[in-house]
């Protein structure tokens, strides 16, 4: 919401009325980077149509050590392995993740117990167990693997959470499973490529400097 704020102010310096509408497309988790859908107008209603759109991600797991967070936000718990896996064990364990698979939320997710959110539960000590539930990923592809870390691209569908598949993958491995870094790179028709940074955004935001809708969500 700070960037929708942002995009909003730039928007009225432009002579937009100053309660145009902004919203977007999907939040992206404390310490993750990469692609975030701002839609103005008449797109914002186009938000729920965009969030069940498939997502792609970089992402590179820890496998030395699990999190309450499951991501280099939250205390470590460190796991030490005889030997390390394989590549070819690690191949074998990502395939089997591939697919419609049932998936358990991060304590720390903005999932909702009784109308709280579980990690206002979580920060408050509360335990927190979370109904696993199908998600689909569509592929799975390793970039780089070097113990203890394993660079992935994934693949998926809404609701997914990459945290709960690297904690899943490397509890599979027989290893932790911890995100060190995360970047969304595509949702739906919208590439990381044709993304700017809030600072490459220019003080003054006009029609001409957005994207126009795409036909297959029009």
């Amino acid at each position: 919401m700070d960037v929708c704020r942002i995009v909003r102010r730039k928007l009225v310096l432009a002579g937009a009325p100053k309660r145009v509408k902004v919203g977007h497309g999907g939040t992206l988790d404390p310490l993750a980077t990469g692609l975030l859908v701002i839609l103005v107008g008449k797109a914002t209603p186009l938000c729920n149509k965009i969030m069940t759109e498939a997502k792609s991600y970089l992402t590179e797991i820890d496998l030395s050590a699990f999190s309450t967070t499951d991501d280099a936000e939250g205390e470590r718990t460190e796991v030490a392995v005889a030997e390390p896996p394989t590549l070819e064990q690690v191949e074998s364990v990502c395939r089997n993740f591939v697919g419609v698979i049932s998936q358990r939320p991060p304590a720390f997710s903005a999932m909702k117990i009784g109308g709280q959110r579980a990690y206002a539960l979580a920060r408050r000590g509360e335990e927190v167990v979370l109904a696993a539930r199908p998600v689909r990923i569509d592929a799975i592809t390793i970039l780089e693997y070097a113990y203890p870390r394993l660079r992935l691209n994934i693949d998926c569908g809404k609701g997914t959470y990459i945290r709960a598949l690297g904690r899943d993958i490397g509890t599979a491995l027989g290893t932790g499973g911890t995100i060190a870094a995360l970047r969304r790179t595509r949702t739906g028709p919208f590439v990381i490529e044709q993304a700017k940074t809030v600072a490459e955004l220019p003080d003054v935001l006009r029609q001409g400097d957005l994207l126009a809708i795409p036909n297959e969500l029009a």
